[in-house]
């Protein structure tokens, strides 16, 4: 399906705002002083849901004004940590998010619902003039991404996607010294994570607990019954909501590289590897080479063999014509004419460094200006984790087209680049 295809959808024309008695908010002119306290909801508060509710609530100005969450015990308890937490934070409890996309007292909301809510409910939110942080991975397929770019750039929302390493000094600092070219061109990135899918093997349908909206959990994802494995936590290793530990870590080490080296013209990819055992149906490990114009990325579920890999669980090791540079979340070593380096430092710092990824975030709402890991910036870079899936999934290699963003004369492929959410959930009517 081109691009042409998706705007005769007008996928925003007939947004599920008008259901919920929402007018669309002219956004274009949004003004905050220095002093404003921004008003956020945070939608999906199980584990990494709060975490963002306790970093966000150690911004003085920030005030926390309703959580949200399908799962009454996940909400009730992220109400009363919410109580304990600095800046005297006063939030009214939701189930459903629509209600909280609906109040015109929220300024910006935190997502961090499964994989398969992302891309919903941040259009949404979009729509009714609010900004948004949102979980990686960013969508759960390509199509979600660029229906949340056409929603974001047409009400000029700002938007941060929770890579938080982002931030981290260390990563400024490879790209700093990428981008000066201490190793000359690069052209070649090796990444990679370790971590086994675990073995889920109970299949068992069970009542659906009092406390759970399963229906709405699953949301856009077909309706199946409740069965407990593939909720919450390990969710993520089902494809019908995730993509398991490469979709959950890619964008955490592919940041770095799309950062440092901006590739373009992405032409082939290929992938292989195992289905995870017992019921998860997420990759057990995969492979995927990417071709691009004058770049070749190679994922792996192993470190490579090359020097410094195998002591890092997660990595990307840049190849250049004058040396190599390795780095992890925390660390990075050079090494040119066989030298290791730490550091460089005729390189000068070019780029300013991150007050906190969820500062960056609540400072750009207040300039109107996008944070670092904005969704142009972070849609490019989750683009070929979508592609390596298709592939690894289909066992073979795909051609790709840049420019229309459709793999090339093979339609069981881009079948896959989009699925169509369940009628009841289809809220952007995408």
């Amino acid at each position: 399906m081109g691009k042409s295809k998706q705007n005769r959808r007008e996928f925003v024309k007939k947004s599920s705002l008008g259901f919920l008695g929402i007018s669309v908010l002219p956004s274009l002119h949004t003004k905050f002083r220095a002093s404003d306290r921004i008003r956020i909801a945070h939608i999906g508060v199980g584990g990494m849901g709060n975490n963002h509710m306790k970093w966000f609530s150690e911004i003085p100005e920030v005030e926390i004004v309703a959580l949200c969450d399908v799962d009454q015990n996940h909400l009730q308890k992220s109400l009363k940590t919410l109580k304990s937490l600095p800046n005297d934070h006063n939030a009214g409890g939701y189930e459903d998010f629509r209600r909280i996309i609906e109040r015109k007292d929220v300024d910006a909301i935190s997502c961090a619902t499964p994989d398969h809510w992302h891309a919903q409910i941040a259009a949404l939110a979009f729509e009714a003039g609010k900004d948004v942080y949102g979980e990686k991975p960013l969508s759960y397929d390509l199509r979600e991404g660029q229906m949340m770019l056409a929603a974001q750039q047409k009400n000029k929302r700002v938007f941060q996607l929770g890579t938080q390493i982002h931030a981290t000094d260390n990563y400024h600092r490879v790209v700093e010294l990428i981008k000066a070219g201490t190793i000359g061109k690069v052209h070649t990135v090796r990444l990679w994570k370790t971590g086994d899918t675990p073995l889920i093997k109970d299949t068992k349908v069970k009542r659906v607990p009092k406390s759970l909206n399963w229906d709405m959990w699953l949301g856009p994802a077909p309706l199946v019954d409740y069965i407990p494995a593939k909720c919450h936590f390990t969710y993520r290793y089902f494809m019908d909501y995730s993509g398991g530990i490469f979709a959950d870590f890619w964008c955490h080490i592919a940041d770095v590289v799309y950062w440092a080296l901006e590739p373009k013209g992405l032409k082939k990819i290929k992938a292989k590897g195992e289905v995870a055992d017992g019921i998860a149906n997420t990759p057990k490990w995969i492979d995927v080479d990417y071709e691009f114009e004058d770049l070749k990325i190679l994922w792996t579920s192993k470190p490579p063999d090359v020097p410094g890999a195998s002591e890092r669980a997660i990595g990307a090791y840049f190849v250049g014509e004058k040396g190599t540079l390795i780095c992890d979340y925390n660390t990075r070593e050079i090494t040119i004419d066989g030298e290791k380096l730490k550091d460089i430092d005729s390189v000068v710092q070019t780029i300013p460094r991150s007050p906190g990824h969820q500062q960056n975030f609540i400072d750009a709402v207040k300039s109107r200006e996008q944070p670092e890991s904005n969704l142009e910036y972070a849609r490019n870079m989750t683009l070929p984790m979508h592609l390596g899936l298709i592939s690894w999934r289909l066992k073979r290699e795909l051609s790709w087209d840049s420019q229309k963003e459709e793999f090339v004369n093979d339609e069981e492929a881009n079948k896959l680049l989009f699925r169509t959410p369940r009628n009841k959930w289809n809220l952007n009517n995408f």
